[in-house]
C-alpha cells in the first residue's frame, strides 16, 4: 500500500536481504522475488529498494519501504465516554471505516449511529457554496426487521430521513471555510435501535465529531442534543417514553461558544420558557464539544488548509471601483424582479470588463508623469550618439519613455464570487444605514392581503399575500383511507390524519427549473408549517376527518414557509375545521456586525425578511404561533454563532410581529366560511357493541363490501372498541348503510313481531326470512302454517312477504321465527305456547337440529342471548297501529335501532350538524 506517494515509500512486509539480479546468489526459500539492497549501517527506519537497473545507475532511482508501522497514516482505535444529561454516550473511532477520512460510532443505550466523512481527491469547480452532501438512513435491520417492499431493501430516503439530513447539514455548513472546493460527503446509518433512545440527535453529534477528526478544514466542532420539558423540568436527550409527555421537542446544535441551529415544536410555549430550554441545550452542547476537542487533539488528522483557494484580494477593490455606484442605485429598486435584472445586467458588465477586455486601475499614472528605463545596446560601437535627454552609460543607453499600463484579467469564477460578496456587503451597509430594499424599518411588516373561498370545488381554500410572497393553500377532507401511513423502525403502523405538503415551483421566482419530486427544502418547509398548525386542530373524536393541506407558493420573496402557515390556517377555517385559534408565522433576520458599516456595533434584528435579506444576512429565524405562545420555530445561522441575548431580542420582536399579522388576518375578504363544503364527504359516527363488529365485517370482509356496494357509500371503517364510521357523498346512501348496520347489530328480543318480511331462501325444513336488512331467521316448516305442509314450496316462494314472530334465540345467536303464532286460528295456542328461554332443551329435537343445520350464507352472524321481553317492534312500513306497539325501551337493544332511532350520545353525523333518522 502506498503510504506517501510524494516520497515514494512502500511498506516493507519482509525482512531485508541481499540479492542482485546479476549476481549468482539466490534468495532464501519462501521469500518473495524482490530486489532489496543491503541494510545501511545507520539502521534507519527505511531500507532502500533497488529496481532492475544497470549497476552504475542503480543509485539513480530508489523506492523506500516503511518498516515502522507508526509511520503509516492509519487511524488507531480510540473510545471515550461523554456525560450527556443523566447518562453517558460512547464515542468510538478507528474501529470501523478506517479508509474514510474519518468515521465514528456513537452509542446511547443500545442505539448505535455510524457516521463517515470522505472528500474527493481533486477539487471541483469553485462555486459560492460549500460542496457538502449529507445522507442519513435508518436500516430496518437495526430493529430486527426488513423492508416490506418487493425488493426487501431500503430504497430512497423517507421524509423523516430527509429531515434528519437537514438537521445534520445546517449546523455543519457555517463552520466550513470558504475556498475549500473538495467535494465532501457525510454518510450516516442507524445500525442499532432500541426504541428508547432517538438516533437523530446522535447523528448530528456523530457528524460533527467525524468532521472534526477528518481532513476537512473547519472552524469548530459541533454537537447536537434534544431538549424535552416534562413536569416543568427540562431533560437533555429524553427517551421516547419521556417525549410522549413532553411539552417541548427542541433539537439544538452548536459549538462550545455559540448556537448554530435550533428546530423545535411545542404547544404554545412562552418565549421565556423557550429561552430557558435553549440555555440548557447550549450547556449540554458545550460540555460535549469540550470533550471532543480533547479527542481531536489525540487522533484528529491534519486539516487541508493549503487546499483553500480564495479570489485575489485586489479583485474586491476592482469590483467596487467598477460597480460600486451602480450597485447602490440597483439596491434601491423596491421590487424584486427589476432589482434582480438590474443586478444581473451589472454583473454581466463586470464580467466582460474583468475577464475579456481587461481592467486598468484608476490610480494608474499616465501622460508621462513617470518614466521607465528603455534599455538598449548601441548597434554601432564606433559611433557615439548622445540624444538630448539621454545619459551616456557607455555602450548602454537609458531612454525615458511613457508608462504603459497592463490590463488586468481574472477568472470568471472569481469575478462571480467576488461580485456576490460585494453585493451582499453593500446591501448590509444599506440596511444598517436605515434603508431596507423596500424602504421599511427593521420592525415593519410588509403589506398583507388575504382572501378565502376562491376555489369553489375545493373543500377549503385561501390565498395569502405578504409583500411579494404569496401562498395558495387548499384543504382536502377525507376519511381514514386518506391518512398517510408512516413506516418506522419499530414496525408499528402509524397513520397521520393531518399533513401539509409544500410546493415551490420555479415559476414563483420567475425562473425555469426542475419540476418533479419534492426537494429536501420543500419537505423541510412543509414539515415546519405542518408542526406549527398541528396544535390548533381538533381531536379525532370531535372531527373524524383526515386533513390534507397543500401550500403552493405562487410568488416568493422570502418567508414562504411562514406564508404557508398563515394561508394554511385560513384554508382550515374556510373548510369548516373547528380550529382552536389562529396561527401565523414570521421570519426574522439579523445583521450581526453593524460597526463595520458605521453602526453602534449592536446586532440589528429585522422583521419579515425578504429573499435578499435572507441571503445576505446572518440569520434566518422562523417563528410560528399566536400572541400567547410559540408552536414551531427554526433557526439557521450563517456566521460563527448567535448568543442568547440576541435570540431573546429576536423572539420578543417576532411576538410583536405575530400580533400585527393576526390583526391583518381578521381583515380577510372574503372571510372564511366556517362550515363544511357541500362537496366535502359526510362522515357518520355510530357506536355498537364491540362483539358486534365482526357481524359488520363478515367473513373475509364480504359483508362490509356488500353494504358498500349496495348503498353506494365511500367507506365503512370499524374499530375494535365498537366505533363505526360511515363515509358517504350524499345523505340517502348514508341513511341506507346506517340502517343496515343498525339492524345487523341490533339485539332481537323474543316476542318481537316483524311485519312484511321478505322470504329470501326456501329449504326443505323451512324458509329463511329477512326481518331487517342483513338479518335473517329460520321459520321452520312446522311454524309456517296452522295446517300441515309437506313442502314449504307448496305454499310459499322466494320473494313473498310474511309476518313473523321471534320465538327463540339460541346460544349461537340464531333466530327462530314463527308465522303460525300470528295466525287468527292460532290465538288459542299462543296461551299454551311455552315461552322459550334460549336453552336448547326448550326446542324439540327435530327443530333444534334443523335450526343448527341451516346453511344459508346470510345466517353466519351470532347474537347474544337475551332474556325474553314482552314487547313488539315493527318496521317503519308498518301501519300506525303496529308502530304504536313499539316498546319505549327499545333503544336498549342497539345504538341504532331498526327504525333508525339514534341516540345523540352514540351517533353523530359530522357535516354541518345534520342529524339522521331523527
Amino acid at each position: 500500500m502506498l503510504a506517501n506517494p510524494s516520497s515514494g515509500r512502500l511498506r516493507c512486509t519482509t525482512k531485508p536481504f541481499n540479492f542482485h539480479p546479476h549476481s549468482n546468489a539466490k534468495p532464501k526459500s519462501n521469500r518473495p522475488k524482490c530486489f532489496v539492497c543491503p541494510r545501511s549501517s545507520s539502521r534507519t527506519k527505511y531500507c532502500s529498494l533497488s529496481l532492475l537497473l544497470p549497476r552504475k545507475n542503480r543509485k539513480a532511482f530508489g523506492i523506500r519501504a516503511l518498516t515502522d508501522a507508526a509511520a503509516v497514516d492509519v487511524a488507531q482505535p480510540y473510545s471515550v465516554k461523554i456525560p450527556v444529561g443523566d447518562r453517558h454516550i460512547l464515542i468510538e473511532t478507528g474501529h470501523i471505516g478506517r479508509q474514510a477520512s474519518a468515521s465514528v460510532t456513537v452509542t446511547d443505550g443500545e442505539t448505535i449511529v455510524y457516521t463517515s466523512v470522505c472528500l474527493a481527491d481533486t477539487p471541483s469547480e469553485p462555486s459560492d457554496f460549500f460542496p457538502l452532501s449529507v445522507h442519513y438512513q435508518e436500516r430496518f435491520s437495526a430493529a430486527g426487521r426488513t423492508s416490506g417492499g418487493f425488493f426487501k431493501r431500503e430504497g430512497r430516503a423517507k421524509d423523516h430521513e430527509v429531515l434528519i439530513c437537514r438537521l445534520i447539514d445546517r449546523p455543519l455548513r457555517p463552520t466550513m471555510l470558504n475556498g475549500f472546493y473538495h467535494e465532501t460527503q457525510v454518510l450516516s446509518w442507524v445500525l442499532s435501535y432500541d426504541g428508547l433512545h432517538s438516533p437523530d440527535s446522535l447523528a448530528v453529534t456523530a457528524a460533527g465529531i467525524a468532521v472534526a477528526l477528518s481532513e476537512v478544514p473547519n472552524t469548530k466542532t459541533i454537537a447536537g442534543v434534544r431538549i424535552g420539558l416534562v413536569g416543568g423540568k427540562f431533560i437533555v436527550n429524553p427517551t421516547t417514553r419521556e417525549m410522549e409527555d413532553s411539552e417541548l421537542d427542541l433539537l439544538l446544535a452548536g459549538t462550545n461558544s455559540a448556537i448554530l441551529m435550533i428546530e423545535g415544536y411545542c404547544d404554545f410555549l412562552p418565549e421565556e420558557k423557550l429561552l430557558q430550554a435553549i440555555e440548557v441545550g447550549q450547556d449540554a452542547v458545550r460540555a460535549i464539544c469540550n470533550q471532543v476537542e480533547a479527542l481531536v487533539k489525540k487522533c484528529g488528522k491534519p486539516k487541508m488548509f493549503d487546499a483553500i483557494k480564495l479570489p485575489p484580494p485586489e479583485l474586491y477593490n476592482h469590483v467596487e471601483e467598477i460597480a460600486g455606484d451602480e450597485l447602490v442605485r440597483a439596491l434601491q429598486i423596491t421590487h424584486k424582479t427589476p432589482r434582480r435584472k438590474a443586478l444581473l445586467s451589472l454583473e454581466g458588465e463586470v464580467l466582460t470588463l474583468l475577464t475579456e477586455k481587461g481592467y486598468v486601475c484608476k490610480d494608474t499614472v499616465v501622460a508621462g508623469s513617470e518614466t521607465v528605463p528603455d534599455i538598449f545596446e548601441d548597434e554601432d560601437e564606433d559611433e557615439e550618439v548622445i540624444v538630448d535627454g539621454e545619459v551616456d552609460e557607455g555602450d548602454v543607453h537609458i531612454k525615458p519613455t511613457l508608462w504603459k499600463s497592463t490590463p488586468l484579467f481574472f477568472s470568471e469564477v472569481d469575478v462571480k464570487l467576488v461580485f456576490k460578496e460585494v453585493t451582499s456587503k453593500y446591501l448590509r451597509r444599506r440596511i444598517v444605514e436605515g434603508g431596507r430594499s423596500d424602504g421599511r424599518t427593521p420592525e415593519e411588516i410588509r403589506p398583507i392581503n388575504s382572501r378565502c373561498g376562491l376555489l369553489p370545488r375545493a373543500h377549503g381554500s385561501a390565498l395569502f399575500t405578504r409583500g411579494e410572497t404569496q401562498s395558495l393553500a387548499v384543504v382536502t377532507l377525507g376519511d381514514k383511507q386518506m391518512a398517510q401511513r408512516i413506516d418506522n423502525l419499530m414496525g408499528v403502523d402509524e397513520w397521520k390524519r393531518f399533513y401539509l405538503q409544500y410546493t415551490f415551483p420555479p415559476s414563483c421566482v420567475g425562473e425555469v427549473g426542475r419540476n418533479g419530486a419534492p426537494s429536501r427544502r420543500e419537505i423541510g418547509h412543509g414539515m415546519l408549517a405542518e408542526r406549527a398548525l398541528e396544535p390548533i386542530l381538533p381531536c379525532d373524536d370531535d372531527f373524524p376527518y383526515t386533513i390534507r393541506v397543500e401550500s403552493t407558493i405562487t410568488e416568493s420573496n422570502g418567508s414562504s414557509s411562514m406564508a404557508s402557515v398563515c394561508g394554511g390556517c385560513l384554508a382550515l377555517e374556510d373548510a369548516g375545521v373547528p380550529i382552536k385559534c389562529s396561527i401565523v408565522g414570521i421570519a426574522m433576520g439579523l445583521v450581526l456586525d453593524t460597526e463595520e458599516f458605521g453602526g453602534d456595533g449592536s446586532p440589528l434584528i429585522l422583521s419579515d425578511i425578504t429573499g435578499s435579506e435572507d441571503a445576505s444576512g446572518d440569520m434566518d429565524f422562523k417563528v410560528a404561533g399566536n400572541e400567547h405562545g410559540v408552536t414551531a420555530f427554526q433557526m439557521d445561522i450563517k456566521v460563527s454563532g448567535i448568543t442568547l441575548p440576541v435570540m431573546r431580542k429576536a423572539l420578543l420582536q417576532a411576538k410583536d410581529g405575530r400580533k400585527h399579522i393576526i390583526m391583518e388576518l381578521l381583515k380577510c375578504s372574503p372571510s372564511p366560511s366556517g362550515r363544511l363544503s357541500k362537496y366535502a364527504p359526510l362522515i357518520h359516527v355510530m357506536k355498537v357493541k364491540p362483539e358486534k363488529v365482526n357481524l359488520i365485517i363478515g367473513s373475509g370482509g364480504k359483508k362490509v363490501k356488500s353494504i358498500i356496494e349496495e348503498t353506494g357509500v365511500d367507506a365503512i371503517d370499524t374499530q375494535e372498541d365498537g366505533i363505526v364510521k360511515i363515509t358517504a357523498r350524499d345523505l340517502s346512501s348514508l341513511e341506507k348503510s346506517k340502517a343496515i348496520i343498525a339492524n345487523l347489530t341490533m339485539v332481537p328480543t323474543v316476542g318481537d313481531i316483524y311485519r312484511n318480511c321478505e322470504i329470501k331462501t326456501i329449504a326443505p325444513y323451512g324458509v329463511f326470512v329477512e326481518i331487517a336488512p342483513g338479518r335473517e331467521g329460520l321459520c321452520h316448516i312446522s311454524e309456517l302454517s296452522s295446517d300441515w305442509l309437506a313442502k314449504a314450496e307448496d305454499a310459499f316462494k322466494v320473494g313473498d312477504y310474511v309476518d313473523v314472530k321471534l320465538i327463540e334465540v339460541n346460544e349461537k345467536g340464531q333466530l327462530r321465527l314463527s308465522r303460525r303464532a300470528l295466525l287468527p286460528d292460532a290465538d288459542h295456542e299462543n296461551s299454551d305456547l311455552r315461552r322459550p328461554t334460549g336453552d336448547s332443551k326448550d326446542v324439540p329435537s327435530s327443530d333444534k337440529n334443523k335450526v343448527k343445520g341451516t346453511s344459508s350464507p346470510k345466517n353466519n352472524s351470532s347474537e347474544n342471548t337475551l332474556p325474553p321481553q314482552k314487547k313488539f317492534i315493527r318496521r317503519a312500513v308498518n301501519p300506525a297501529r303496529d308502530r304504536a306497539n313499539i316498546n319505549n325501551d327499545a333503544s336498549k337493544r342497539s345504538s341504532s335501532t331498526v327504525v333508525g332511532d339514534s341516540r345523540k350520545d352514540e351517533n353523530t353525523l359530522v357535516n354541518g350538524g345534520a342529524n339522521i333518522g331523527q
